[in-house]
Order: structure tokens, then C-alpha cells, then sequence
């Protein structure tokens, strides 16, 4: 095979090349090594139907590894040695001859085999050099294959596929230039041999029709074997293909820091929305229409995924970024109002009182924020490859519902509080918010509480739940819709955090559960109370619903209380 100067040149395929390229001067080297002796060839003029005969050189056949006249030979010697055998039982100076015997013919078969074996070995040195020419020239193809489809790079079972094709393909093509390079008569005399021997085939059948009955039923059971053995690796081939294609590809850690650096952005936005009256002072009134800040972690993640594949959080900041101002509008805008007043104006001579209405003008600040959610930014900025990788990870959640703090995935029923004896600690807490939390036992879906908090549809709801059991109190924050990168960081920011083992917890704390040992928080409840050996809870999305749970205080998975000022 040859190859260009622009592959060449390529620094990925230099070295493959460069080893087809010696595996192919050795097979030459070894190919003019073999023995060559003369041959008649004959060809035919086309147009005046002349046949001519020359003298050519081509490559002498390799003796056979068993002489033609060596069979008889050795059939005749085997019968003669189990005759002996049978008759020297009797006889030990006859056995001992007839070892001796055996052992001198043993001694010359070594010998011939030897100068077989010399005999062959340019043969196999040629093979050798053949086979190594075949592979390096196949892994050159192989590595050209990636280098024009870097797809493929990504998936060892599709790297393994397209090798295993490449090879066939190779196998095909010497094949036919094999063929391709035979003379005429080489191809009559070798149709001739396969003529008789399948009419000495089909004879051999006819004398032996059950044995071959017998061989080729267990032949189809064989393949009836295969065909199962290969159709469950194929479906096990494309359950494993199906999982890969529906799982986020970038790391568990990636993922949390972009959506850490994602909330941190919306952080940002609502420390700018907070301080507007110190940053634009001036103004009669402030007017304000705003949309919920918060975003579906698993969104924004598909969204990356389908645009990116792998990604960390230094290659996403481009994204992030389109992302971010595409989801987010703020604008403000000043109006001037004309207002009526009544204005007292006191006569500095007399001292009368008189009051008058005047018209002034009213500026007021309009300050609006529109939130596009990322699923209908999703279908206006993907294509339609993307756009159908997306769905399918948000249909999945990318085989990692849990990686944002996605709820409980227990499934058992809601615990009873019968009996139970809460200690009440120096802290007041907040039973209002603990009896709002235990009125939404049983709840199944989330709803209303992802929509209150502004998704416009289902997330893991267990933070919207707590957060929606706070604003039912008048509080507007702590407000999150993330355990980890808004929840637990919010509470450690403003001091208000206490770790597993803490002995002061109250009602209406947050406690935050760690279920993978990571460091992250994977979950957020509310405190009921303790017993001392026991904290109890309520939890939104708790295997989809509402629930009372409880824990031991050492429980490991808790990773720790968010404590609420009252």
C-alpha cells in the first residue's frame, strides 16, 4: 500500500507508516531469499490466436512436511512394530532388539526432520515477514481511520469495532490481489483440481450419508449455539452503548464546580438586584418586577453535555457565560412622573399658614428581570444533533440523578412520631415551620413547590421544599434550589452552620445529608427535633414524596445542620 506526502507528513501517522514501510521491505527481502526454479509459461495473442512459450523464474513450492513416498513407508513400519509388540511378550531378548530397533529409526526420523526443517526456513522467514508487513499495515490504516474520524477516539468499543473492519478489509484486498496476480493457465489448472475434487467429495459423501447426517446436525446445533452466544454479547453490546450515550461524560467533581460556578454567577446577580437603592440613589421610587433567580442543575448540565461532551470548569466559561446572559435580563429604567403635592407655605410677615397643591416631578427606577428558563433557551441555541443528545440526557439525568443534591432514594413509608420525646436544647427554633413542613407529609411530585420556587417544571425537589417551608413563615432566604453549591454554602457563609455531632440543633434547622461520603451535600431536610439518640426529620422528595424520617446523631451520611436565627 502507498500513502501521501500529506500523510507523511502527519506527525499522528509518521510512525505507523514508517513501520508499515520496514515490514514491508523485510517481507521483499525475504520474499527474493526463497529458492526460485524455471517454469514454462504460456500465453496467447488475443488477435491472431498464437500460443507462445517462455521460460520464466518464479518461487519453488516448499518441500512437504511428509514425502510422498515416506507414507507407505511409515504405514508399513507402524503395522510391522504393533505386530512385533504383540508377539515379544514372551521373548525379552526380542523386545530388547526390537527397541533398539525402534530407537535407530527414531534417531534417522530426527534427522530428516532436521533438514525439513532447514530446508523450510526461508519459507518461514517469508511468512513471518508477510505476517508482520499485514499487521503493521492494518494498525497504519487504523491509525488514518482515527485520525479522519476523531469520533471514534472517544468509544473503545467503537475503536475495537472499526479495527476488526479494518482487518477484514485488508484480508479481502490481499486476497484479490492474489488472485489477481496468477496466470491463466495457473487459474484453469487450479479450476480443473477444484472440479474433481468435489466430484471425489461428492462420492466420498454418498458412501458415508449418516455419518454426514449425523455431522451436520451437530453442526447447525453448534451454530445455533454461536448465533445465541453472539446475539447476547450484541445486546449486551448495546445495553453497555445505551448507559454510555445516556451518562454525563465529564467527571462527578466537574460537574459540581461548573454548577457551583453557575450559582455563584446568580449570586452575584442577586447581590446586584439587592443593593440597587445604595448603587442608584436619587430616585423618588423604586419599582421592581422580578423573575425567581435559580436553574435547574440537570439542565444546565445537558445542556453542556450536548455542546461540549466532557467538559471541566475552565473549558465551559465560554458557555457559561452565553448561558448565563442569555437566561438572565436585567434591566433598569428611569421614568418621570408628574406628581401632585400639597405644599405649606407660611407668610414670614403675618405668619398665616397657607397650603397649595404643585405639580413636581417623580423619578422612579424600573427594575425588571426576566428568567428563560434553560430548557427554552436549549431548543432556540442547540442544532438538532444537540438538541436530541440534550433530551436525552434530561431524560436520563444523565445516569447521575443524585450528583446535585437530587433527593433520598428511599422508598420506604413516612415514620410515625408516637411516642417520641423531643430534649429541647437552649436554641428556640421555630415550630411554625415544623408544622407547616408536617402538613406536607404524603405529598407525591414536588409540586407545588419547584413551581413556587419558578422551575416550570419537575427538578429533585427537596431544597425547593425547604426553602418553600421558609417562605410559608415570611422568610425570603435562605432560598436554594441546590444542597451544596447554594444551600450548605449559603449557612457556612453567614456562620450559621454546625457540623455532624452538633448538640444544639432546634426545630426548623436544615439538616444536609452527604449519602456518598464526597464531601457534597446530596440532600436537605428540616428538623423536627431530637431524643437524644435521634434526630427527626421531614424531607421533600424522599423517594419522590414527603416524609418523617429519623437518624442517629452519629449517623455518618449527615453531613450537617444549617442553623436558622429566628
Amino acid at each position: 500500500m502507498r500513502f501521501t506526502r500529506e500523510e507523511r507528513a502527519d506527525p499522528t501517522l509518521e510512525r505507523p507508516i514508517r513501520r508499515a514501510e520496514r515490514a514491508a521491505a523485510k517481507a521483499d527481502k525475504a520474499q527474493a531469499k526463497l529458492p526460485k526454479q524455471l517454469a514454462r509459461e504460456k500465453s496467447m495473442d488475443p488477435a491472431t490466436g498464437k500460443i507462445t512459450t517462455k521460460l520464466v523464474l518464479e518461487d519453488k513450492k516448499p518441500p512437504s512436511r511428509l514425502g510422498v513416498r515416506e507414507i507407505p513407508v511409515t504405514l508399513v513400519t507402524t503395522t510391522v512394530h504393533r505386530e512385533i509388540r504383540q508377539s515379544e511378550k514372551d521373548n525379552v531378548g526380542v523386545e530388547s532388539a526390537h527397541k533398539s530397533e525402534e530407537a535407530a529409526e527414531t534417531g534417522a526420523r530426527l534427522v530428516q526432520e532436521g533438514y525439513r526443517s532447514h530446508k523450510l526456513k526461508p519459507y518461514r522467514k517469508a511468512a513471518q515477514a508477510e505476517r508482520r508487513l499485514g499487521k503493521a499495515n492494518v494498525n497504519a490504516l487504523y491509525q488514518k481511520s482515527l485520525r479522519e474520524n476523531p469520533q471514534l477516539a472517544s468509544n473503545p468499543i467503537s475503536r475495537w469495532q472499526q479495527k476488526q473492519q479494518i482487518k477484514k478489509q485488508y484480508a479481502v484486498a490481499k486476497r484479490a490481489s492474489s488472485f489477481g496476480s496468477g496466470t491463466a493457465s495457473q487459474a484453469g489448472k487450479a479450476a480443473r483440481t477444484a472440479t474433481d475434487k468435489a466430484r471425489q467429495a461428492g462420492a466420498f459423501v454418498l458412501r458415508h450419508k449418516r455419518g454426514f447426517g449425523i455431522v451436520l446436525a451437530l453442526f447447525v446445533v453448534v451454530c445455533m449455539l454461536l448465533n445465541t452466544l453472539s446475539s447476547c454479547s450484541m445486546m449486551a453490546q448495546n445495553i453497555g452503548s445505551a448507559v454510555a450515550g445516556s451518562t454525563y461524560p465529564s467527571d462527578d467533581p466537574e460537574l459540581v464546580a461548573v454548577e457551583a460556578g453557575y450559582a455563584a454567577k446568580e449570586a452575584v446577580l442577586q447581590a446586584e438586584i439587592d443593593n440597587i437603592e445604595s448603587s442608584h440613589p436619587g430616585y423618588d421610587e423604586y419599582r421592581y418586577d422580578l423573575d425567581m433567580i435559580g436553574h435547574d442543575p440537570h439542565e444546565l448540565a445537558a445542556y453542556l453535555s450536548a455542546v461540549l461532551q466532557g467538559y471541566t470548569l475552565q473549558s465551559s466559561q465560554a458557555q457559561l457565560e452565553q448561558v448565563f446572559e442569555a437566561q438572565y435580563r436585567l434591566t433598569l429604567t428611569e421614568e418621570v412622573e408628574t406628581r401632585t403635592v400639597t405644599e405649606t407655605v407660611t407668610d414670614p410677615v403675618t405668619g398665616e399658614t397657607t397650603t397649595q397643591q404643585v405639580e413636581q416631578p417623580w423619578r422612579v427606577l424600573c427594575v425588571t428581570l426576566e428568567n428563560t428558563p434553560i430548557s427554552s433557551l436549549a431548543s432556540q441555541l442547540l442544532t438538532q444533533d444537540q438538541w436530541d443528545i440534550y433530551q436525552v440526557y434530561r431524560a436520563t439525568l444523565g445516569n447521575k440523578p443524585l450528583v446535585f443534591g437530587g433527593g433520598s432514594p428511599n422508598t420506604s413509608d413516612s415514620e410515625s412520631l408516637t411516642g417520641v420525646e423531643f430534649i429541647n436544647g437552649t436554641r428556640p427554633g421555630n415550630p411554625a415551620v415544623v408544622d407547616i413542613a408536617k402538613s406536607q407529609v404524603g405529598n407525591v411530585g414536588g409540586y407545588p413547590y419547584w413551581s413556587w420556587y419558578g422551575f416550570p417544571s419537575r427538578v429533585e425537589w427537596c431544597a425547593c421544599f425547604v426553602s418553600w417551608c421558609y417562605g410559608q413563615v415570611g422568610l425570603s432566604e435562605p432560598r436554594f434550589a441546590g444542597c451544596q453549591s447554594q444551600g450548605a454554602a449559603w449557612f457556612q457563609s453567614h456562620g450559621q452552620w454546625g457540623a455532624r455531632g452538633y448538640e444544639n440543633i432546634a426545630p426548623g434547622d436544615a439538616i444536609f445529608f452527604d449519602w456518598d461520603l464526597d464531601g457534597g451535600a446530596d440532600h436537605v431536610g428540616i428538623v423536627i427535633g431530637t431524643d437524644g439518640s435521634k434526630v427527626y426529620t421531614v424531607e421533600g422528595n424522599s423517594g419522590d414524596a414527603c416524609k418523617i424520617r429519623s437518624y442517629s446523631l452519629t449517623y455518618e451520611c449527615i453531613k450537617g445542620y444549617g442553623l436558622m436565627n429566628w
